[in-house]
């Protein structure tokens, strides 16, 4: 398991350094390499959201014993559950590698962040979709744009500190 770990961390890490020169002089490498595993993340969420909202849920609410979800919800929430794994191990073993914290630490910080994150998504959906009544694709996708810088500045400064940092 451990060789599969390193050649698949590798691999990234290959085809993500591969573009850094492009951008070495606007960005350090750690920013590039999360703006690179982030953008992945990010667009694989989207992706998710679309597919589920639109040919999963077919744009209908699902109805959970008393609960009833909005189909815009249930899409982010569907989404969130393939991207909340792959981004914590995008975080921990490609971008930021030289941290002070432990795993299981990391993880928990990871996941208070990420809640936050729930949060920035559920309200920003519910305001633009419900309030806003603009359509729930574009409102993902701004949605997004706050959340990322959310994160970023979290993560960079609470998850994944560096001991210098």
């Amino acid at each position: 398991m451990r060789k599969l770990h390193e050649y698949i961390r590798n691999l990234i890490l290959g085809v993500v350094d591969i573009f850094y020169p492009l951008f070495k002089k606007v960005m350090p490498l750690r920013t590039f390499r999360y703006a690179a595993c982030g953008g992945f993340n990010t667009i694989l969420d989207i992706t998710l959201f679309f597919i589920s909202y639109n040919f999963i849920l077919h744009k209908q609410p699902v109805h959970i014993a008393f609960l009833t979800i909005g189909p815009h919800i249930a899409a982010f929430l569907i989404g969130f559950c393939v991207t909340f794994p792959i981004g914590f191990y995008l975080s921990r073993y490609v971008v930021f590698q030289a941290t002070s914290v432990g795993k299981r630490k990391q993880l928990r910080k990871y996941f208070v962040v990420v809640s936050g994150c729930l949060f920035l998504n559920y309200g920003f959906l519910k305001l633009f979709v419900d309030v806003f009544g603009w359509y729930p694709t574009p409102s993902k996708l701004l949605t997004t744009v706050f959340v990322v810088m959310f994160s970023y500045l979290t993560q960079k400064n609470y998850t994944f500190r560096h001991a210098m940092s």
